[in-house]
């Protein structure tokens, strides 16, 4: 889906401040999604692309204001309320009391939750890829063209790569799960992925990239065509 998340090549961000001494969490409470995350991770409650994806649902505002932990802990409730796991209203309930300094927190007795999850309920969190080998479809040197789609749900391919063309670097041959339908469960579709060689020219224009400057992107076989027309 095309929102503010894909933000490569937007304008008024200004530069990328990089912190030698950033410590890798700034907050308390962001240590404690992300532990509660890789716990979460390990039950089988969600997998890598789902998670990714309701990330991608957040409000502009929202996206822009929350930290990186916080889009986290966004998804996290929205999966856990949809699965009947942990509703909102508890958390909402929870995080008022906690808010109220209160000192006896009013008992969970929710009969109907959908915990612990079933055997066959549990999904896989990782394993972007699998051991075995796919026949790629394109060849080490080939011009490609990504394909300019606009889908309404989860894709990794970027917007400022659609419709641009450039060489195939890399064949990784191996079999890639295609994160665009396993978010939906709708499928793995085991494919090659590629390391594509991009001009930075003809990313960002000629008047706004430096010439001689490439950008090296990987990408699904599924998000790329032949192109012809400039081989």
């Amino acid at each position: 889906m095309n929102g503010i998340h894909d933000m490569g090549g937007l304008h008024g961000f200004g530069p990328v401040e990089i912190d030698p001494d950033e410590p890798v969490f700034t907050t308390e409470w962001g240590s404690r999604v992300f532990c509660m995350t890789q716990v979460i991770d390990g039950l089988g409650v969600w997998n890598l692309d789902e998670h990714r994806h309701e990330i991608e649902l957040m409000a502009p505002e929202d996206y822009l204001t929350h930290s990186y932990y916080g889009r986290w802990l966004f998804a996290m409730e929205r999966i856990l309320d949809r699965r009947n796991i942990v509703r909102r209203e508890e958390v909402d309930l929870r995080a008022a009391e906690i808010a109220s300094d209160k000192r006896q927190f009013t008992p969970v007795r929710k009969t109907d939750r959908n915990w612990p999850m079933s055997e066959d309920a549990r999904v896989r969190w990782g394993a972007w890829r699998k051991e075995e080998s796919v026949t790629p479809k394109f060849d080490e040197g080939q011009r490609v063209r990504v394909r300019n789609i606009h889908p309404p749900g989860h894709t990794r391919v970027t917007n400022y790569t659609r419709g641009k063309s450039g060489d195939i670097y890399r064949v990784n041959d191996q079999a890639w799960v295609f994160p665009d339908t396993r978010a939906h469960y709708q499928g793995e579709n085991l494919q090659a992925v590629y390391t594509v060689r991009f001009d930075a020219q003809t990313l960002w224009g000629e008047s706004q990239a430096e010439p001689n400057l490439y950008v090296y992107i990987d990408l699904s076989e599924n998000h790329l065509e032949a192109d012809q027309e400039n081989e």
